[in-house]
């Protein structure tokens, strides 16, 4: 089974953001790219998600990224930290996810892993001979856009972190009726 939904991605190198803030700025990235295709008039871009979502130098901490959107977006959004079954039946339910590597406050820092410390829009999966495979967008680098990739799950299992952003019932009606 393979579910992708048609997300475009987005570079966190991009030119239109501070160069001072692409290094770590895939945190909000990650939250404009699910914007994007949750919401796509919003008006958010991501120097000011940054801001807004408390955004450091060496990341965006969960809490901070649940606390600060839910403020941003107000109530009736449910932004919440999930589990990969959940995480598998947003996707079903035609909505992406936020997904965060952390190796390091894992205390994982010998174990390879896709990344150390990466927010990334998980737009998909697949089941492939008994293997779960997540399908993300990795927010580009240096010179290169977002391209989708392919991450085995059980490698990266000890790593991840998974954070649902469900917009209230007429936000999601009006999102499937303009896809």
């Amino acid at each position: 089974m393979k579910i992708q939904l048609p997300v475009k991605g987005f570079s966190q190198y991009d030119v239109s953001i501070n160069p001072k803030l692409q290094s770590s700025a895939c945190g909000p990235v990650t939250v404009y790219v699910l914007l994007n295709y949750l919401l796509p008039n919003h008006s958010y871009i991501p120097n000011d998600l940054y801001k807004h979502l408390k955004g450091t130098r060496i990341g965006l901490f969960t809490y901070r990224f649940i606390r600060r959107l839910k403020k941003l977006l107000g109530p009736g959004w449910t932004i919440q930290k999930c589990s990969i079954e959940e995480s598998l039946g947003e996707l079903q339910q035609g909505r992406p996810v936020a997904l965060k590597f952390d190796k390091y406050f894992s205390f994982k820092w010998k174990q390879k892993f896709s990344f150390s410390y990466h927010w990334v829009p998980l737009i998909g999966y697949e089941h492939t001979n008994d293997e779960l495979y997540l399908i993300v967008h990795d927010n580009g680098g240096r010179g290169r856009e977002s391209s989708i990739r392919k991450i085995k799950y059980t490698e990266n299992a000890p790593i991840l972190t998974f954070v649902k952003v469900v917009p209230p019932a007429s936000v999601s009606l009006a999102a499937d009726e303009l896809k």
